[in-house]
């Protein structure tokens, strides 16, 4: 646990300079950390979590309405797979939940009437994640030496908001699969919630793969492959993966904040100079989503390909 930083936000509203610190060398060194105290009340946490383990547990008539193999789909239930040299697919040990979620705008009437709780616990978990997310951002954005509302900005308004849940069943023999392969998130900013006393997420640290040991009332924090590219390089986007287990099903829950298709996407401006070049060429989101459907099916590595 030592590895992976676990970040105090108590301190937040009395605007600590040791926290701006401690958030910005964790998004230096690892693009990944865990936050505690951070506003989200730990009943709602645990109520989102219940949900959507009974959710999956529903039976396959119930969610037979949500399987889908079309991406497109706002509401979706599907399974990721990975690409052999042989090209055949190979299924990942999981099921993966998708739908829109939004801290004030009504988005309940796209979500399942089963469990008949979804929508209202879903909701208020959504308005309490979008105030931590603008509380990170700004924190983010302090760390650089930028106003408190630049990346916010620059991600641009009207973001794709999007969830996904995981759901790991128990595997007869988990050295043989990944529940989810080897993956960077695409999007801006990944707020992740675990379900207690069930490992299962790792993330890639010096050459070795570290378990994120879930923390009770933490929040996991993923730097995805847009905050990156914004600082330059500074930030890390973190590579990470899920692993399963013999013996016990496992709950995840990440929500996405992504830029909308038309906003441009680059290195901000003042973390560029003569010493340090900019290692990306703008693009719009739209392009950048257009090169990660291409490499459907294998490792992807999409940022990249607008280094310059």
């Amino acid at each position: 646990m030592d590895s992976i930083p676990i970040i105090d936000l108590k301190d937040y509203v009395k605007g600590s300079d040791l926290l701006v610190q401690n958030v910005s060398r964790a998004c230096e060194e690892l693009g990944m950390f865990q936050v505690i105290n951070h506003g989200v009340p730990q009943d709602i946490c645990q109520k989102v979590m219940a949900t959507l383990l009974e959710f999956f547990q529903l039976p396959y008539e119930e969610r037979a309405q949500f399987f889908t193999e079309d991406q497109s789909e706002q509401v979706k239930i599907f399974s990721y797979s990975l690409k052999l040299d042989d090209q055949k697919k190979v299924a990942m040990w999981s099921e993966t939940f998708s739908h829109p979620w939004h801290p004030t705008q009504g988005f309940t009437h796209l979500l399942p009437k089963y469990p008949p709780q979804y929508r209202d616990v879903f909701a208020e978990y959504a308005r309490e994640i979008g105030a931590l997310m603008s509380m990170l951002f700004g924190l983010m954005s302090q760390g650089l030496g930028l106003e408190k509302d630049c990346i916010e900005k620059r991600v641009g308004d009207r973001p794709n908001l999007y969830s996904l849940a995981n759901y790991y069943p128990p595997c007869p023999q988990p050295e043989l699969t990944l529940g989810l392969n080897e993956h960077n998130d695409i999007t801006a900013l990944t707020v992740l919630l675990q379900l207690d006393g069930v490992t299962g997420l790792q993330v890639y640290k010096d050459g070795n793969w570290v378990t994120v040991e879930p923390v009770p009332g933490a929040l996991v924090i993923i730097l995805p492959d847009q905050m990156q590219v914004l600082t330059n390089g500074r930030y890390k986007s973190a590579v990470h993966r899920a692993v399963t287990n013999k013996w016990l099903p496992r709950v995840s829950l990440a929500l996405f904040y992504a830029p909308n298709d038309e906003t441009v996407i680059g290195p901000i401006e003042n973390l560029i100079s003569e010493d340090h070049p900019p290692n990306y060429r703008s693009y719009r989101y739209k392009e950048f989503m257009e090169e990660f459907h291409r490499q459907v099916g294998q490792r992807r590595r999409v940022k990249e390909t607008f280094e310059i």
